[in-house]
Formats: structure tokens, C-alpha cells, sequence
């Protein structure tokens, strides 16, 4: 090859697979200068090369791309992935890790786990791999009111995915004759007292920083009081526990705020209650008899940190290290655990793994690893700033991942037939992975008719490159097509800028449904495809895509490109 075409494909080919796009002219012109200074000479020369470079480049997948900047430019290619290693981010150190940590994941079973709840389970994941401990899953499941019986099954089973190295779980309905305990001391030491106030009422005082009339009670008529709570003695609504705090705090939420309320109109699954801890009061407790040495949640949670602060200092307790993360955004997905409920019941969404929910297993029906939520989750870190989680990078790490075990197969949508005037019958070799011969080939007969892609019609090209095979000439008559035989040469193909498309005989591929969030494609793809069931290919020119059932059609769920 000549040296100058060298130069400009090795700068072509970097920016496209640093930027997984089609070259940019500026940008690679740029780089040829800045780099080599003596061909600035010939900028004329270059300009007429570089729109057919970038053709050639733009024809070519990301796979390809990167195999070929590695045969013609070792040197560009080394320092991409240099570079990559460099971003890998690390999560920063945590203080008083002498003798290990104990950090737990405390999901509510509401439903089952979303990508929200795999930051906090893999960032606690993440610290115990580097500091060694336990690491306590624990269920949140004093409100029954939240509590979906399926999820005692559903959550286990998402821990399972992530892989989380879980050392002993714990149910904190197991667990309300210690929180009755705790709340006892804290009254006996004039700490909490018992409410009879209207709420209206109540919130009046509290917004005025004034003591309602039952703060004055002693402990032992407060004690009195939690004894009749516990008894059945009172209604629901009709009294509340408080923990005595500043009537001054600047923020209002922080006044006296509720430890225990009394629930007789719902029942739980695995309890026998009517007196249930509030989450701060059973938090605090639970933080400190298991032990938690760090705890790393929301920064929508620092109000609660502060909250239970009041009682770690009551108890006498050492509170654990805090990280508070800012908020994750997560657009095109739902997440909202009522609303998925909702729409499953309506028959919006087909179940909780239903490709528009942001559920865990929605993502593992999609060939989403464990591995690849864990990096993107550990990228982001746990700063405190507010962040939009990136689908494009959970996608790059997950094609990481998924690339090299994916075979390559052909998928055409909304197939229309052609005949091809003028070819020959043969078999095309296709390769089951770009560059790699040792994965072999699948062998795909021609004879004659065969289907394409509706869309790749509509879109017209007056020439076509079918991938494998030779390139053909297309004419629209009407509502339908003729396309004749031009010649074999992939050079004609990109030198005429003709878009490379999959193909399948007329009459051998199998019903294909691939499933996306944006629609469903139906369509043909190659029989072997059926043999992949449970496991990720990578549809050519579509994407990657988990085969997820094989019965009289393939069923496929896309997930990335």
C-alpha cells in the first residue's frame, strides 16, 4: 500500500474506533499534519485520497475497524487501548478500614431490583473485595404496607445475578422485639415519648418550634403508654412514639420526628404486629448491634443520617463512616416499582423483565452481564454530585464482555424478495467471527432468489453489497424491485459507496422476532441461530442480541450495538 494512503487509513481508522462513528475528515487531516509535518507539502494529494479513505473505513464494523488498525498502525492502536486503561476509574479509599469493614445492601421487597439498587450493591461489593469483612444483605420489610411477597424471592434471586458476595442475610421483620427494646431504653432515659396530637396539630407546633403537651410526660407514663401501644390498647393513627430532638433544628423534619406508629388495617407476611418501627428508629438500631462500621447510600439520605445521629447519641452508640452518592438519573427506562406493577397488571408490560422496565432482570433478558453493571456503576463512583447514567457506556462494557463469545449471524427485517438476474449459484463463506478463521465459517447457499431488508431498499441505493456474497444493482418498478448481478469486487462496492447488507435465500431462514424497547423488528435470520438459545450473538449490521427462545420462532431480545 502506498505510504501516503497508510498514513490517512491509520488516522481513519483510529478516530473511528476511538469514536465508534464514521471518521471525521477535519479530525483525521488534523491528525496527519500535526503528525507528520512533511507531508504538509502535499495537502492537495491528501484531500483527494481522504474522502475514499473514510469510505473505506465507514464499510468496514468496529471489529473490523480495530483488527485493521492493529495490522497497518500497532502504534496507534497500543495507544488507544493505553488510553482506555488510564479512564479505568477507581473507587477512592475509605478511613478507619483497619481489620476490615461491615457494610450492608438494604433493599425494601417492594418488587424486584433496579439499576438504582445495583449502585449501592456493587459500590459495598466493590470495599469489601478491597478491605475484606462481611457484607450483610439486608430486607427492609417493617412496612408492610411496601412489602410484595413475591419479592422475598425476586430479590434473592437479583443478588444471584449481580454476584455479590453476600456473608449472612437478615430480615428486619425478624427483628421487632429488639427495636421494642431499644425504643424502651430511649424512653426509661427521657429521650422519646409518647404522641397523642392530631397531625395537623402536631405539624403546627413543629413549624412554630414549640413543644407539643405529651413531650412533658415522664418515662414512666410514656413507658405506660408504649405498653398499651404494644397491648393493642390504642387505634390506628390515634398515637405515635417520638424521639426528642432540637425544637430549634433549622430544618423542621428534624423536630421530634416519629420512632414507632400503630398499623391494624394491613397486615404483614411474615410479623404478627400492630406497633411497626419507623425506618430511622429500626436503620439506627440495626447499624449498630450488626456492627456496620461504613454505610454508603443517597445524598437523599443525609437528612436520615442526621436523624439518626439523635439516637446513636442517646444510645451512646459510634455511628458508622457515611458516603452519601448524588443522585442517578435514569431516562428511557421505568423505574418506579408501583408504576412497573401497574403496567404489568394492565398488560402494558409483558412481566418485570419486560425490555421497557429498568428491572435487573429486564437487563439480564437482554444479555446485559452482571460484570458490565458492576464497571459502569463502579465508574461513576460515589461523588456527590448529581449524574445522568450513560446507557452508551453500560453498552461499551458490556460489548466488552460479550464480543469475543458472540458469533456473527445474519438477521433480515421485513424481508422482501429479489431475484437476482445474472448470478451464479454458489455457496457464500461467511466467517463466525471477523478475523478470527479458527472460528470457521457458516456456509450460506445462493441460488437465485434471496431476501433483504425492506428498509435497505427504500433507502435508494443503486447499488448493494451483499455482505459475503457479490454486489447488485437495484431498480424500483413499480411497488416492487429488479436487481441484476454487477461483479464480486468489494473494491467496486466502496469505491461506488454502496451500503453492505445481510441477506438470507429465499426459503431458509427461520421467523425471527427481535424484541427492542424502541419496537419490534420481525423478520428471517440463519438457522443455526436456534442452537444459541440463552446466550448473546451479534446480529450483523443490527446488533447484539440475546436469543432468548427457540420454538416454531426464534425469539431475540436487542440489546446494544
Amino acid at each position: 500500500m502506498d505510504d501516503l494512503k497508510s498514513i490517512l487509513l491509520g488516522a481513519a481508522l483510529q478516530n473511528a474506533v476511538k469514536h465508534k462513528s464514521v471518521p471525521s475528515a477535519g479530525a483525521v487531516m488534523g491528525a496527519v499534519m500535526g503528525g507528520h509535518p512533511e507531508l504538509r507539502a502535499r495537502s492537495g494529494e491528501i484531500k483527494g485520497l481522504l474522502g475514499e479513505v473514510i469510505a473505506e473505513v465507514a464499510a468496514l464494523s468496529h471489529e473490523e475497524q480495530e483488527i485493521r488498525l492493529e495490522e497497518i498502525a500497532p502504534d496507534l492502536f497500543a495507544a488507544l487501548s493505553e488510553k482506555k486503561e488510564k479512564k479505568k476509574h477507581t473507587l477512592p479509599d475509605l478511613p478507619e478500614t483497619e481489620g476490615g469493614v461491615v457494610m450492608r445492601f438494604a433493599p425494601n421487597p417492594s418488587g424486584p431490583l433496579h439499576l438504582g439498587h445495583a449502585r449501592a450493591a456493587f459500590l459495598n461489593d466493590e470495599y469489601l473485595k478491597r478491605y475484606g469483612g462481611k457484607y450483610i444483605l439486608r430486607i427492609e420489610d417493617t412496612d408492610p404496607k411496601r412489602v410484595d411477597t413475591d419479592a422475598y424471592e425476586m430479590v434473592p434471586e437479583d443478588i444471584k445475578w449481580m454476584g455479590l458476595n453476600i456473608t449472612e442475610t437478615i430480615y428486619q421483620s425478624d427483628r421487632f422485639p429488639l427495636y421494642y427494646d431499644i425504643g424502651r431504653k430511649l424512653i426509661e432515659k427521657g429521650a422519646a415519648y409518647v404522641c397523642n396530637c392530631d397531625n395537623e396539630e402536631f405539624k403546627n407546633l413543629k413549624m412554630h418550634k414549640a413543644a407539643c403537651p405529651c413531650r412533658s410526660q415522664t418515662p414512666e407514663e410514656a413507658g405506660e403508654l408504649f405498653d398499651k401501644m404494644l397491648e393493642g390498647g390504642f387505634a390506628e393513627g390515634e398515637v405515635s412514639v417520638r424521639l426528642k430532638t432540637n425544637l430549634n433544628h433549622p430544618d423542621p423534619a428534624m423536630r421530634d420526628f416519629p420512632l414507632f406508629r400503630i398499623l391494624t388495617s394491613v397486615s404483614h407476611q411474615r410479623v404478627d404486629a400492630i406497633v411497626y418501627p419507623l425506618m430511622n428508629l429500626s436503620v439506627a438500631v440495626d447499624d449498630h448491634l450488626l456492627g456496620m462500621t461504613h454505610v454508603i447510600r443517597g445524598k437523599d439520605h443525609i437528612a436520615n443520617t442526621g436523624r439518626q445521629k439523635f439516637i446513636f447519641d442517646y444510645m451512646g452508640w459510634k455511628q458508622p463512616v457515611y458516603r452519601h452518592y448524588g443522585r442517578m438519573g435514569i431516562e428511557g427506562v421505568v423505574l418506579s416499582t408501583s408504576q412497573m406493577r401497574q403496567g404489568i397488571l394492565a398488560g402494558e408490560y409483558t412481566g418485570w423483565d419486560d425490555v421497557h422496565l429498568g428491572t435487573l432482570r429486564a437487563m439480564a433478558r437482554r444479555g446485559i452481564e452482571p460484570e458490565a453493571v458492576r464497571n459502569a456503576v463502579i465508574d461513576i463512583g460515589i461523588g456527590d454530585t448529581d449524574i445522568q447514567f450513560s446507557w452508551e457506556n453500560l453498552y461499551a462494557k458490556n460489548k466488552d464482555i460479550v464480543d469475543a463469545k458472540a458469533d456473527r449471524f445474519f438477521f433480515v427485517a421485513d424481508p422482501v424478495e429479489l431475484t437476482i438476474d445474472g448470478a451464479n449459484p454458489h455457496t457464500a463463506k461467511a466467517m463466525r467471527y471477523p478475523g478470527d478463521e479458527a472460528r470457521g465459517f457458516r456456509e450460506i447457499p445462493f441460488t437465485g432468489k434471496l431476501v433483504v431488508p425492506k428498509a435497505e431498499l427504500e433507502s435508494g441505493a443503486s447499488m448493494i453489497r451483499l455482505k459475503d456474497l457479490f454486489n447488485i444493482s437495484v431498480r424500483k418498478e413499480g411497488s416492487s424491485y429488479s436487481a441484476a448481478y454487477v461483479g464480486d469486487d468489494l473494491q467496486q462496492a466502496r469505491e461506488a459507496k454502496a451500503p453492505i447488507i445481510q441477506w438470507l435465500p429465499s426459503g431458509y431462514g427461520t421467523p425471527c422476532l427481535l424484541r427492542k424497547a424502541d419496537g419490534d423488528m420481525n423478520g428471517v435470520c440463519e438457522p443455526e441461530v436456534s442452537t444459541w438459545k440463552g446466550k448473546m450473538v451479534q446480529f450483523e449490521r443490527v446488533g447484539f442480541s440475546r436469543i432468548d427462545s427457540a420454538d416454531q420462532r426464534i425469539v431475540a431480545y436487542y440489546s446494544h450495538r
